[in-house]
């Protein structure tokens, strides 16, 4: 596919909590200070040069972290030297709950921390007011059982003061996300979801039914493009990547679902906007539609 010419707005459009319109295709921040969670540092000037080209592709969703950062660089940093004075239309979408030392240690926030969370985004943002919000809770391994209702309320009374424009849950289950929803109204749900990781769909179907927004995280996978002959043969038959037949297929399976495909690189982040108008046949999907790595 051509890139260099495709907007992110080909994607189609979803209202974040009903008021916000973003494209569906957007961007993660997360490699933006280095390319892996324990290295190598990115390159300060080509990430900022990274989202100044996205905005110019029509990117107006750009999800970021105050954990996200290595050594001296910070993606809160970067999004705001590259673009405040910022576009009237761009929305920023931050998680709180993991906290992350200088030294790389983790540990998860309480109820009582997480006013300090936001405070901090706020202020390495330059915002008055954030746009939306998740409450991240569990490992890496992915969603737990726990209650989240307590970290929840002191979102809620967050948004209510008007720090916080939309809330959303990361890392959840659909009873905990009903369980933030009796609490507050969510916007969004950022779970861990992609191609060869489809044991979520039940959820995205309530997300859809209930017109909150599914943004899975490592859309693309992860660690590594997924390494599967049958998304090759799809992508061949569109003369697409295999990255942009994978977010092609994710923008497919719902008008619920965000795609936020992170990059460092320039030439990636066009590959992946341009998967914005990549438009796959019913024979594309029944082949990826259940998907499971390749033995």
């Amino acid at each position: 596919m051509t890139t260099d010419h495709i907007k992110a707005t080909a994607s189609g459009h979803w209202a974040l909590g009903g008021d916000l319109r973003v494209s569906r295709m957007g961007f993660g921040a997360m490699r933006l200070p280095a390319r892996g969670w324990n290295g190598p540092a990115g390159d300060r000037d080509t990430a900022l040069s990274v989202l100044r080209r996205a905005v110019e592709l029509g990117v107006d969703h750009i999800d970021t972290a105050s954990f996200y950062f290595y050594g001296d660089l910070s993606a809160n940093e970067l999004i705001r030297s590259a673009l405040s004075p910022y576009p009237a239309d761009l929305v920023i979408a931050t998680k709180v709950g993991p906290q992350r030392a200088p030294d790389g240690r983790m540990s998860e926030a309480g109820p009582s921390e997480l006013r300090a969370a936001v405070e901090r985004n706020l202020v390495e943002l330059g915002r008055d007011r954030l746009d939306l919000v998740y409450l991240r809770v569990g490992g890496i391994e992915g969603p737990t059982a726990e209650r989240i209702g307590e970290r929840f309320e002191a979102l809620a009374a967050l948004r209510d003061e008007g720090l916080v424009r939309h809330l959303g849950v990361s890392n959840v289950t659909a009873a905990q996300l009903d369980e933030a929803q009796a609490i507050a109204p969510v916007a969004a749900v950022q779970n861990r979801f992609h191609v060869m990781l489809q044991e979520d769909r039940e959820l995205l179907e309530i997300c859809a039914r209930q017109d909150i927004a599914y943004v899975p995280f490592f859309p693309l996978g992860g660690v590594g493009l997924p390494d599967d002959d049958r998304i090759r043969r799809v992508a061949d038959r569109h003369r697409a990547t295999v990255a942009q037949t994978i977010l092609a297929w994710l923008l497919a399976l719902s008008p619920a679902m965000l795609a936020i495909p992170g990059t460092s690189a320039p030439a990636h982040l066009e590959e992946n906007v341009a998967a914005a108008a990549l438009r796959l046949d019913p024979r594309d999907l029944t082949e990826l539609e259940a998907l499971t790595p390749a033995h």
